[in-house]
This record gives structure tokens, C-alpha cells and sequence, in this order.
């Protein structure tokens, strides 16, 4: 399992589109991207799946 998600690794594990991400990801708590590239912004997996379990995403 890779430490870094990007979008749709995202949208996959929160069973949504990835617009949907998209939209999450400018709302006040989603996680700060760890860092912007050229082919778009990545996450640490561990801070996506902490946010998802404390808003009942995941379990």
C-alpha cells in the first residue's frame, strides 16, 4: 500500500467521484495537501484515513 494518495486513490477509498474529493478537499478540516505537483496534489494516505474515520467516512 503506498503512503501517498493522490485524487482518485481518494475517491476510491471514500467510495465517492473524484469531483466529489475535489469538493471535500476545499472544505474547512479536510487535511492540507503534502504537496502540489504537476500532475496535482498528493496526501499522506494515514492523514486522509484519520480525517475519514473522524467524519464517519470510514470505520
Amino acid at each position: 500500500m503506498h503512503h501517498l494518495v493522490g485524487i482518485r486513490e481518494i475517491a476510491s477509498l471514500l467510495a465517492v467521484s473524484p469531483q466529489r474529493v475535489h469538493q471535500l478537499s476545499i472544505t474547512a478540516g479536510f487535511p492540507a495537501p503534502t504537496a502540489e505537483l504537476a500532475s496535482g496534489r498528493i496526501w499522506h494516505r494515514e492523514e486522509i484515513e484519520g480525517w475519514a474515520r473522524e467524519v464517519g467516512r470510514i470505520e
